[in-house]
């Protein structure tokens, strides 16, 4: 019998648990949870419903320095293993285009279930506890933690302590501290599916307003010589008075805050109608002038975009409200069709970790086992969740990484070698 420790009570930490008691249940378990409840974090996913796996699961899902690493670990414990794993549980699943939630469509019956687990299956859990080192010894690993007098001692120890986004909710950081004392090194961390901050915000008036567009991010460095992009989405963006947020925005939001990293200036482009080529576009509003010669150009607009969009479009164009539609010239529907195809916002910064949903960077996947998640550098050491070098795009993939990497670090510690399917 071994005892094994994990520190942190999310999602990764807590499958981790459930994995190793399935696998061997002679062991001792025992997770240790800074905050006072086990998986408060996953309370707030999916919008409180829980988004928890998708039906497409491919590794352009996912970022990571050390992509490769990924479907190493997910052809070994994948969305058909989620489902089953949580049907043991006994969540009933609801398939919304291949998109998974529990049919209560409550993000705390994942939780509760989870936890219910652990109790049948004896894990012993520990909240308000914060630990604060962590030594490897002869026989183990010692940890300390913030309570005078308590160290605690581990055969093996699995580290889930989570990233740094929304600290409220867990995760603190702590565990790339507590990582790189046990010997690893960390990529960048920077916070991701966050919102962005744009530098003199021209849309600033428009703020609530939500629109259909798509998104684009650039390099500001190239933007004067055939700019790069390096990447996009399309859907429903919202405005702020502060700048830009909505999933295309989440999707990007990784690649803007690696090059606010790098000291450089992310642009974001903006297409307000992305489903009209330019000259399309153009062909559709010329035609519609018939009869509307005598409207003003903030009327001629009405019925394509939001009223207060039609404000600070027309500004930013340079175009007076008041206009007369007859009275456009050239120069005044081309500088049009750029602002509504080709509206460019610098990107001051991003709107922070407490504020992301997960990182981007993390501890190094080429130092861990990706058929056990045990550490290359500590014996007995294993990793899992959002403490590594993986970040998912939105729709139930970085809790699908959470459920598998803990689940192989749990199996693994409990002595069950994973070869596979």
């Amino acid at each position: 019998m071994a005892k094994i420790v994990i520190i942190g009570g999310g999602a990764a930490g807590m499958t981790a648990a459930i994995a190793a008691a399935w696998t061997d249940p002679s062991h001792e378990i025992l997770i240790l949870e800074h905050k006072n409840q086990l998986g408060k974090k996953l309370l707030s996913t999916g919008n409180g419903r829980c988004n928890f796996t998708n039906a497409y699961m491919e590794k352009e899902c996912f970022y990571s320095d050390s992509k490769d690493v990924i479907p190493c670990v997910l052809d070994k414990f994948g969305t058909d293993e989620t489902l089953d794993f949580f049907r043991k549980l006994g969540v009933y699943p609801k398939d919304r285009n291949g998109y998974y939630y529990p049919r209560s469509d409550q993000a705390q019956t994942i939780q509760q279930l989870l936890i219910l687990e652990l109790k049948a299956l004896g894990v012993t859990y520990k909240t308000d506890i914060h630990v604060t080192e962590v030594q490897r010894n002869k026989k183990g690993f010692r940890i300390f933690t913030d309570t005078p007098g308590m160290s605690i001692h581990a055969d093996r120890l699995i580290l889930a302590c989570g990233g740094r986004a929304a600290a409220v909710l867990g995760s603190d950081g702590s565990g790339y501290t507590l990582a790189k004392m046990l010997g690893h090194s960390l990529v960048p961390v920077v916070p991701a599916l966050v919102q962005l901050k744009v530098k003199s915000h021209p849309l600033a008036k428009a703020s609530g307003v939500r629109t259909e567009t798509k998104v684009e991010i650039f390099d500001g460095s190239d933007m004067n010589n055939h700019p790069v992009i390096l990447g996009s989405d399309t859907g429903e963006v919202q405005i702020t008075a502060y700048g830009i947020s909505g999933i295309p925005v989440f999707q990007i939001s990784r690649l803007a805050a690696k090059l606010l990293y790098e000291k450089k200036t992310p642009v974001v482009r903006i297409d307000f109608f992305p489903g009209m080529s330019e000259e399309e576009l153009k062909s559709y509003l010329q035609k519609r002038t018939q009869n509307r010669e005598t409207y003003m150009v903030s009327e001629f607009l009405l019925g394509l975009l939001n009223q207060k969009l039609i404000t600070v479009l027309l500004k930013t164009a340079g175009i007076p409200e008041k206009l007369y539609v007859k009275k456009l010239k050239t120069p005044d529907w081309d500088r049009l069709i750029s602002t509504l195809k080709r509206l460019e916002l610098v990107i001051s910064d991003t709107n922070g970790f407490d504020n992301a949903q997960v990182c981007a960077g993390g501890v190094n996947l080429t130092e861990i086992a990706s058929d056990t998640m045990e550490s290359r550098i500590c014996k007995d050491l294993y990793l899992a969740g959002e403490l590594l070098d993986v970040d998912g795009i939105c729709g139930g993939y970085n809790l699908q990484w959470a459920w598998a990497s803990g689940y192989l670090a749990g199996c693994a510690a409990a002595g069950k070698k994973n070869t596979g399917k």
